[in-house]
């Protein structure tokens, strides 16, 4: 559990096209190839520290002729920023993913002082 105390908190939040394959005939619509794919995403201003951040799916097109298989996650994340991650496996064939984003965490503050 993050506790913050006496500061303030920051809330930053986003929804991002991971990917579209259908038209393109991608290697995630086509089900050969990379299983995993990453997008960076950059905060709008730095956290303090690393701040908690929780993904959703916001879109979702998959084939219906298998087995519907997703694991997203936020990886690697910093004070300024993380990947979004989303993986599937097996015959699983994803025309294209949309990702929501939260990342809430302290912020830095105009009375802030740095002494040195």
């Amino acid at each position: 559990m993050k506790k913050y105390v006496g500061s303030l908190i920051g809330v930053d939040q986003g929804n991002e096209e991971v990917f579209s394959d259908f038209a393109s005939g991608g290697e995630m619509w086509t089900g050969h190839g990379a299983r995993e794919r990453r997008l960076p995403v950059t905060f709008s201003e730095p956290f303090r520290a690393v701040p908690a951040v929780q993904v959703a799916l916001s879109l979702w097109d998959m084939d219906q002729g298998a087995n519907v298989r997703a694991d997203i996650a936020a990886d690697k994340v910093t004070e300024r920023g993380f990947e979004l991650v989303f993986r599937t496996w097996s015959d699983t064939r994803v025309a294209r993913v949309r990702m929501n984003w939260i990342a809430i965490g302290e912020v830095a503050s105009d009375d802030d002082w740095e002494l040195y």
